[in-house]
Parts: C-alpha cells; structure tokens; sequence
C-alpha cells in the first residue's frame, strides 16, 4: 500500500509539472524540456558507466546543451542568429573533442559510441518538441502547446491502459525475449484507450481534426510501444531494473519518457508533412 501511494502521489505531481510546464509559456516549457533531457542523458550515461569505462559524460552533456540552445534559441533572442551561432560552435565542439582525445592518455571508440549515442536517442527528440513549439506548419498556429500536451497525454493514456488491461486479461506475450510482462491485450487496449482519448481531445484541442488526432495517435501506440521495448532491452542488456530513482515508485527519467523518446520525432514529422 506504501508503494502504491507513493506512485500514486508521484504521478499526480509529475502530470501536474508536465501541464504546467507546457502550457504555462515558453519559458517553462524550454525550461523543463531542457532538464528532463539533460538529466535523462545523464541517467543514460551512468547506466552505460556501470558496464563500460571511459564514458564521456561531460562532453555529450555539453553537446546536448548546445543541441537545446540551437533549438530554443529563437525564443530567447527574437532572431534566428542564435541558432544558428549555437550550430556553428556544435560543428566545431566535434573535431574539438577528437583533438582532446588526441593528446589524451587513452582511446577507445567503446567510449565514444554510447556517448553520440546517447545525444540522438535523449536530446533530438526534446529538440524536435522545442522547435515545434511554435512551428507556423502546425495550422498557423502562434502556440503549439495544447497540441504536444495532448501528445503527453495519449502517451500516458495508452501506457495505463496497456498495464491495466495487460494485467487484467494479457495472456499472449507480444516480445517475451525482451519484456516478459507485456501482453498483445494489454498492448490492443492501450492502442483503443488512446483513440478513445484522442476522439476527447479533439473536441477540446481543435488546433488539430478529429482524424490527425486519431492518427497521432495511432502513431503513439505503436512507436510509444516500441519505445517502451527499446528502454526495457538497454536495462536487461545492462542487468538493472530501473533507469534512476529520481521518481520515487517510478523509477527513472528514461523508466517515464522512453515511449515519448521514440514516438515524437514520428509525431512531429507526420504533423510537418500534413499541416
């Protein structure tokens, strides 16, 4: 019961910070995007320590860092000069970093790989939802907050359903090499909350029609899912059970985003190519 309560406590206060950090301004949004996605590379990175040395931590944060700044840039200097200044230094941060490892003691590509690794797993999909913010192909639209909280919400929609109905009725295991518990009915139920949802967000988040809501979110449930598997298969490669701690009952930053890592870039492109 402890536990339950505790999950139960965290997760109103994570919805509660995820609202209002997306829908309050762009300052918050940036604000909290750009620590969930640095905290979520360092969790990366130290679970990557734990199996292999020579990590380069400081470096990928610092790549990361300056992938967000290029991204939030415009917003915080009504120019797009920023940006394009922030990508200037991250083409040069690279070879600047090869040269350090030059004259360094020791070399190994070991280190490097989960490093750049990390950057395009983490941070471009928190970069693709920063430069979306306000992107004029989403309907014109000054403000695209309500559209990427919707977005939030099928993901934790279709994730709750899945586990409630997984559990309640899951008997055919849909990839037990890799995460035992997960059932075909659990995923089908989360697939049909997360329409059922999105036919509730289309009526009070008219930024986008019915039918593209519907087809965000069909892309959630499966890309949200196949997010969940490529998370659940880094921690059984790495032998631990959760990313972190830092959610009491919940685990870790990536334990709570690893559906959204790979379900955004596909939401945002297909939002691109349609309006």
């Amino acid at each position: 019961m402890n536990n339950f309560l505790t999950r139960t406590l965290t997760g109103t206060l994570f919805v509660v910070l995820m609202a209002g950090g997306i829908l309050w301004n762009i300052w918050t949004f940036i604000g909290l995007f750009s620590l969930i996605a640095l905290l979520g590379l360092w969790e990366f990175y130290s679970l990557i320590e734990q199996k292999e040395k020579g990590t380069q931590k400081i470096p990928g944060l610092m790549l990361g860092l300056i992938l967000i700044a290029a991204s939030g840039g415009k917003y915080f200097i009504q120019t797009h000069s920023f940006s394009a200044a922030a990508m200037q230094i991250l083409m040069l941060l690279f070879p600047l970093f090869l040269l350090f490892k030059l004259f360094s003691k020791t070399f190994s590509f070991q280190g490097i790989s989960p490093t750049l690794f990390g950057i395009l797993y983490i941070i471009l999909p928190f970069c693709y939802l920063i430069l979306s913010y306000s992107s004029v192909g989403w309907y014109n639209s000054e403000n695209n907050s309500r559209i990427i909280f919707g977005f939030f919400v099928l993901i934790w929609s279709n994730d709750t359903f899945a586990y409630l109905v997984g559990i309640s009725l899951g008997k055919t295991k849909l990839f037990e090499r890799i995460s035992p518990k997960k059932t075909w009915e659990g995923t089908i139920g989360g697939l049909v909350c997360a329409q059922g949802i999105a036919f509730a967000l289309s009526i009070y988040f008219t930024e986008l029609t019915p039918l593209h809501w519907h087809i965000v979110a069909l892309i959630v449930s499966v890309f949200g899912t196949l997010g969940d598997l490529v998370e659940s298969m880094f921690k059984r490669s790495l032998g631990v059970k959760n990313s972190g701690n830092i959610l009491p009952g919940h685990g870790g930053i990536l334990d709570r985003f690893d559906g959204a890592l790979l379900a955004a870039p596909f939401v945002v492109a297909y939002l691109m190519m349609v309006c």
